[in-house]
């Protein structure tokens, strides 16, 4: 398994607006592409509208996938956010994360943290750090 996750410029700013206009609950959405490259970015809606959890509802996800689908495209990441706390994986995030080969990337919205979007592979209960290369 690579030890960093490519994606296009831009994208990473994208993800922390989305966190950043919807402080008072956790962002969620998919991204996508070909080749370990993330091409394609899909915000979602939090179905939970939580600050603790998301979830992308079952009608939202199927439509996703099958987008996801047309265009030839593999699931390559999961993004969410932590609007409290620190923006490494939480217990939660560890117990679901059903696709192992996506990358899940989680955001810190709050003002002066260091490093507002960072990237982790989580499998068998344990998760890694990856870098995050802009293409």
């Amino acid at each position: 398994m690579p030890d960093s996750i490519r994606i296009v410029r831009g994208f990473l700013a994208q993800m922390l607006e989305h966190a950043k206009r919807i402080p008072e609950q956790e962002c969620c959405g998919l991204l996508a592409g070909r080749d370990g490259a993330i091409t394609n970015y899909f915000p979602a809606r939090n179905a939970l509208s939580s600050s603790t959890a998301y979830e992308i509802a079952a009608a939202e996800l199927f439509a996703l996938f099958r987008e996801m689908r047309s265009q030839q495209m593999d699931l390559l990441g999961i993004y969410h956010s932590h609007p409290q706390g620190e923006n490494v994986p939480s217990i939660t995030d560890i117990e679901r994360a059903y696709y192992p080969d996506a990358v899940h990337f989680i955001i810190s919205p709050a003002p002066g943290a260091p490093r507002p979007v960072r990237a982790f592979r989580i499998r068998d209960g344990r998760f890694t750090e990856l870098s995050i290369e802009e293409i």
